[in-house]
């Protein structure tokens, strides 16, 4: 029966990991081909989304501020374009055929109109990407050395709008064959650094010319950049005076020799400064290091204080057993004592061993390049649909180990389980939702976004949890094989205890050693998740989540000695909290990260940001709470089956 389960849910880990290595493979594979342009083919400029460049999650659609929705008509062009070319210092014939050539092709297309939306992905929605289409026309090898993208008088309103956004450092986001670009809206300059003085009043500017730098290989686009020219940035200061404005684009490309299926190691490679490798390198062997000599030292301690534990036992005549026993041994008619609460318990449990799965399964094929590194919208849709696909796992472990228990409801447990995770996060988001609403912020998800998630986890989660539950309460082993009996009467606690054996000692002791493994490591998952840096190095991060499994496991296992040894049996809740109080500690680094390495600030960004923390702090609680109660419970029935109790 045990070998029957174990290997049905063994069959049903490989299912998981098989179907959405197909399923991420299969929408690698249609990303894979890409665009391939003719001669003077349009290219397409998709624009994104706004916001302060400091709070990540604070983003607007492209359009809320007041910029061109159409493009300017032949006439409007001729007037701007000879205006730019008596400024201009050179002019040759090239440059005037291509303006010929220009207008001769707005007198077929007419003015294009701008705000189209796109079809987005899942985790595009998620993070926030709102794409739109855009008026400015480009084709494929044509270089523009200035065009006009149309003309508007900025009133009070509008020059308040963007003077704002400049203040607040406003970035913009726009996209060419889905490589990102990115530029600043405008900037702040004193007068000081203009003339020289020591005070002065400070000017603010609008960019209005985009300059596109697009690299191709043979006939596909492989690089995209966009910069904005500071000659050309128009005065806002008086929102008072009506400002005409020009907004402008120009165009070059050139030949790149980087291939399409590579083109977005650049912007992963860009994100990080010189040196940053070798630093996550050394910042991991130290934690392997340090991992090594404290289980080195908790084995070498632990494997000699059994052994003269077990020895001295031995030793104990039957007669004198009673009067001799102490420590550990003492305990043995309790230590097998079920927790209170079970039900929760046991969910608790099950959510840990499925989150764990999940998390390992998705830096998998993250490692693998099945799941895209370098948009964030990936990696969250790829954890939600994880997430259901592991929920009969979960299920599974919580019911069998419920039935262990001798429980009786165990289609309580099933919900407890189903429910532990998602409900949580749904109180989070419908918070920061409903304040993102407020805000009319991007981060705000659409009915439909919320629609799919809801369909996923109503015909697919529940269901598989259901499974699992069926599963093993059909098909698990549900003996839970004591070394020892367990007594009707539990036995009296010690209340006198040292200080350093306290339980608040040991949740300090056992939450701060794990974290100190993955402190620099944190660091750079933090710049990810709440910062514009593009997280790559899936393989160290796999090597530091694994390495703090194994510390966590190993503190555990000690801590729960020196509990046992104060005769302390009620040691089920204690071990999954002390394992789990790593995800307090990285929650209590959320604030330090906030208030001291951040320039994060508003209530929107505050509420996503302390609240989505919260979900990942939870997460780690609960990993980290199973692993280290399912090694403790190894080594309690190990210890107890050596020893003789009656």
């Amino acid at each position: 029966m045990r070998a029957s389960s174990i290997l049905s849910l063994l069959l049903w880990s490989s299912a998981i990991s098989t179907a959405s290595a197909g399923l991420f493979k299969k929408k690698h594979r249609r990303q894979k081909a890409g665009t391939k342009y003719e001669p003077h083919g349009e290219v397409h400029v998709v624009v994104n989304k706004v916001g302060p460049f400091n709070n990540p999650t604070e983003t607007y659609r492209y359009y809320s501020l007041p910029f061109c929705r159409t493009h300017a008509d032949e006439s409007t062009h001729k007037e701007a374009y000879e205006e730019e070319r008596n400024v201009a210092l050179e002019s040759d014939e090239e440059e005037e055929e291509e303006s010929a050539s220009y207008l001769r092709k707005l007198e077929i297309k007419g003015n294009r109109i701008g705000a189209e939306r796109h079809k987005q992905r899942l985790g595009e929605s998620i993070v926030g990407d709102r794409r739109e289409t855009s008026p400015y026309e480009l084709s494929f090898k044509d270089d523009i050395e200035w065009r006009l993208l149309c003309k508007t008088t900025l009133d009070k309103h509008d020059l308040i709008q963007l003077k704002e956004a400049i203040h607040n450092n406003y970035f913009f986001e726009m996209f060419i064959e889905d490589l990102p670009m990115w530029g600043y809206v405008g900037d702040i300059e004193d007068e000081d650094e203009i003339l020289g003085e020591v005070e002065g009043q400070s000017h603010t500017y609008l960019f209005p010319h985009l300059h596109f730098k697009l690299g191709y290989n043979k006939n596909q686009i492989v690089s995209a950049a966009v910069t904005t020219e500071r000659d050309r940035r128009v005065d806002i200061t008086n929102v008072n005076k009506p400002t005409p404005v020009q907004f402008s684009y120009s165009v070059e490309y050139f030949e790149d020799d980087l291939p399409w299926r590579m083109r977005m190691t650049r912007y992963a490679d860009s994100r990080f400064l010189p040196g940053s490798f070798e630093i996550h390198w050394l910042s991991i062997i130290n934690s392997f290091v340090l991992v090594l000599l404290l289980t080195a030292f908790l084995t070498i301690i632990l494997m000699r204080v059994l052994k003269n534990d077990f020895s001295r036992y031995m030793e104990i005549d039957d007669s004198s057993m009673e009067e001799e026993e102490s420590g550990w041994k003492l305990i043995h008619g309790d230590v097998f004592r079920f927790p209170q609460f079970p039900v929760l318990f046991c969910a608790s449990v099950g959510t840990g061993v499925q989150l764990t799965i999940a998390t390992l399964l998705l830096l998998g094929l993250a490692l693998t390049g099945m799941i895209s590194t370098t948009r964030r919208g990936s990696i969250l849709a790829g954890m939600v649909i994880l997430y259901c696909l592991t929920t009969t796992v979960g299920a599974y472990i919580s019911t069998r180990l419920y039935f262990q228990m001798n429980g009786k409801n165990w289609v309580r447990c099933v919900l407890f389980t189903a429910g532990l995770f998602p409900v949580p996060t749904s109180f989070v988001f419908m918070w920061v939702n409903t304040v993102a609403l407020f805000h009319g912020s991007t981060s705000a998800l659409p009915f439909s976004t919320i629609f799919t998630i809801g369909a996923i986890f109503a015909l697919v989660a529940l269901p598989l949890t259901v499974l699992g539950g069926i599963v093993a309460k059909n098909y698990a082993n549900h003996d839970f094989n004591a070394p020892t009996r367990t007594t009707k009467v539990a036995r009296e606690i010690p209340t006198e205890v040292p200080w350093y054996r306290s339980r608040f000692v040991q949740m300090v002791v056992s939450g701060f050693l794990p974290f100190s493994a993955i402190y620099i490591e944190l660091h750079y998952i933090f710049a990810s998740m709440w910062g514009h840096q593009i997280y790559t190095l899936f393989g160290i991060l796999l090597f530091a989540f694994v390495l703090l499994l194994i510390v966590t496991s190993f503190i555990s296992v000690a801590l729960l000695y020196f509990q046992l040894a104060r005769e302390d049996h009620r040691w089920w809740w204690s071990t999954f909290i002390n394992s789990g109080m790593t995800g307090l500690f990285i929650y209590a680094y959320s604030f330090f990260y906030y208030f001291h390495r951040s320039g994060m600030t508003g209530m929107l960004q505050s509420s996503f940001y302390f609240g989505y923390m919260s979900i990942v702090s939870f997460g780690f609680f609960l990993m980290l709470g199973s692993c280290g109660f399912h090694f403790s419970l190894l080594f309690v029935k190990h210890i107890y089956s050596r020893v003789k109790c009656d």
